[in-house]
């Protein structure tokens, strides 16, 4: 299903480090081959976010040929000094990625806020300047940069190509966006089978993602007017006072 709020764009950077879990026992980072869902999300909602909206990524297409750099590194150890460790980085990547957003259901008092052509424009408005926040490529070591872009423009070295990655972080699921009743009030790992098909990879919902294990108990972040929140004025309808005096 076509969504109608739909934003596509190119993300690229010298280097990337979406970071296997498993690598990272022995103190060392090797990169998946691809980004995960949750990558992905993070730099769509460092072009725009707001807590009434909940960004989901479509389509990721690999622009660049996969390639492995790696470096050693000088990490700090938690009770002082430095270690050396070797990080295995992507270099040169370029990806497209189709995402969309929908509400949040779970912020009740956003509600006010769901003016999905106004947070749609000012999406498309953000991402043509390079997005609100800074991009980061998996680490914050991995500066990465946005532009407006239509998804299916150019060649891919894996066009006409099918290549399967196995079972791989899909994301996090925190307890504000949680879906499924079961996972409200927690924080939950999502997996999936990661494939691509003809250079493209399409992600499931994270509410369809098969492979999944609550982690923990976790509360929502408290959105406190005159403390975290001044957005007040942002909001269209409504009585802008009464809402304060709600949320406070």
């Amino acid at each position: 299903m076509e969504h109608p709020n739909i934003i596509e764009y190119r993300v690229f950077g010298r280097y990337a480090l979406f970071t296997d879990p498993l690598s990272r026992m022995g103190g060392e980072k090797i990169s998946y081959q691809i980004p995960t869902y949750q990558a992905l999300k993070g730099i769509t909602e460092s072009i725009y976010w707001k807590p009434t909206i909940v960004w989901y990524i479509d389509e990721c297409r690999i622009m660049n040929s996969i390639q492995t750099e790696s470096k050693g590194m000088r990490p700090i150890k938690y009770n002082g000094g430095n270690d050396l460790s070797f990080y295995t980085y992507l270099r040169e990547v370029e990806y497209r990625v189709k995402a969309h957003f929908e509400w949040n259901e779970n912020r009740k008092e956003f509600m006010h806020d769901r003016n999905e052509n106004k947070h749609h424009e000012i999406a498309k408005r953000m991402l043509e300047r390079g997005g609100r926040r800074d991009i980061f490529l998996g680490t914050r070591e991995c500066q990465g940069y946005v532009e407006p872009c239509a998804f299916q423009e150019g060649e891919s070295p894996y066009d006409g190509q099918n290549l399967s990655f196995g079972v791989m972080v899909h994301g996090l699921t925190y307890p504000d966006e949680a879906v499924r009743e079961e996972e409200k009030g927690k924080m939950t790992v999502r997996l999936w089978n990661a494939q691509m098909k003809d250079g493209v990879i399409r992600f499931p919902r994270p509410e369809d993602c098969e492979i999944r294990k609550v982690l923990r108990d976790a509360k929502e972040k408290e959105f406190v007017y005159g403390k975290n929140f001044t957005g007040l004025e942002e909001f269209e309808g409504g009585d802008l006072f009464g809402m304060a005096e709600n949320i406070g």
